[in-house]
């Protein structure tokens, strides 16, 4: 299923929102750059600064291994792997800042980020296939949206089945986590927690954490009405 818009108006501009798409797509451009130059420098890019769970847990602070844990959410491994995160987080951050605020919305898209990478590093620490792309930030931008527009309406592409329909965003919501779970079950059914180079079990970390982090921003009353 793709989204193409939800029916929730905002009213503020989605500053941020816009700020990380820009971001995602000028470090990809930088990617494409590398790459034409030729030399592999591309390549060397991408595991200097891509998360590889077996090579933190191994070095927490050889040559800032650490940092990877936040620049393995702007690298991206493809046209198709930017773009669709960044029309993810177009179709849901929008609404999501409107009510956390920009600064707010920021710290916790980046701790979402983390959250996402944390479960993964825990399904399969020892792990040597590089870990990237901004996917398990925006599952937490998808479980903010769960939990503050659950009656909104996601307007979807549904391939073979309806063109075009309208879908409740919990239903959307939890038929996209539902997947992410299912294929992380079944990635480690097959010894590998990151099947066919998804990192499954990160979409669900994110989401998981996004939940949980609008939950205690709206006990706390840090969510805009």
């Amino acid at each position: 299923m793709l989204p193409l818009c939800d029916t929730q108006k905002i009213r503020r501009v989605p500053v941020i929102t816009g700020l990380l798409i820009l971001a995602n797509l000028g470090v990809f451009a930088y990617e494409v750059m590398l790459a034409l130059q030729g030399g592999g420098g591309a390549n060397v890019f991408l595991k200097n600064h891509a998360l590889v769970p077996a090579r933190l847990i191994a070095g927490w602070d050889d040559e800032g291994q650490w940092l990877t844990l936040f620049t393995h959410m702007f690298l991206h491994g493809g046209v198709a792997h930017v773009l669709g995160n960044c029309w993810f987080l177009w179709v849901f951050g929008r609404s999501v800042e409107d009510r956390l605020g920009p600064f707010l919305y920021l710290g916790f898209y980046l701790v979402c980020g983390l959250g996402a990478a944390a479960l993964q590093i825990v399904v399969e620490p020892s792990a040597s296939v590089p870990m990237l792309g901004a996917s398990g930030a925006i599952s937490g931008v998808l479980g903010a949206y769960f939990v503050l527009f659950p009656t909104a309406w996601i307007v979807t592409l549904v391939p073979w089945i309806v063109p075009v329909v309208p879908v409740p965003a919990f239903v959307f919501l939890i038929l996209w986590f539902a997947l992410q779970t299912v294929n992380g079950f079944g990635a480690l059914m097959d010894g590998n927690a990151a099947g066919g180079g998804v990192a499954w079990w990160a979409h669900a970390g994110g989401f998981v954490t996004g939940v949980c982090l609008t939950l205690w921003a709206k006990s706390n009353r840090w969510v805009r009405r």
